[in-house]
């Protein structure tokens, strides 16, 4: 089983970046982790900050592989974009978030990408990448 988590933008400050609300640990040590527990998964990590980027490696993935892990961070309330890659695709994607983002911000309540996602996973803290994993194991 091959399964791809994509990140997007400042998710590469984790660690740095408002630690009460995204924690203390970064997510190359986190990815570690994960590799560890799900030792029968073929797991990869991309991140970017740009929204093209993101675009670009859905649909290099998006006919081969089993799942995606999708956190697009802010992009997921503007990216009309990225919301379509994912419905030009044929492999499911779950979309997360660290935080309950309906717990913040008002523009923070809409998402582009659920509407076309498998399912969403959001306010487990780095959990929420476990459990979107593991929805993908059989």
């Amino acid at each position: 089983m091959k399964v791809i988590i994509i990140n997007g933008p400042n998710l590469n400050l984790l660690g740095k970046r408002e630690p009460e609300v995204y924690g203390n640990k970064t997510f190359e040590d986190y990815f570690a982790d994960l590799q560890f527990k799900f030792k029968d998964v073929q797991l990869e990590y991309f991140q970017s900050n740009i929204e093209g980027d993101l675009i670009g490696k859905i649909q290099e993935v998006g006919f081969s592989y089993d799942g995606i892990v999708l956190n697009a961070a802010a992009y997921t309330h503007t990216s009309v974009g990225i919301g379509d890659a994912i419905k030009a695709v044929s492999t499911p994607v779950v979309e997360v978030h660290i935080s309950n983002t309906h717990k913040r911000e008002e523009f923070r309540h809409v998402s582009y990408i659920s509407p076309v996602a498998k399912g969403v996973i959001l306010g487990f803290g780095l959990q929420s990448y476990d459990l979107a994993i593991q929805s993908f194991v059989k």
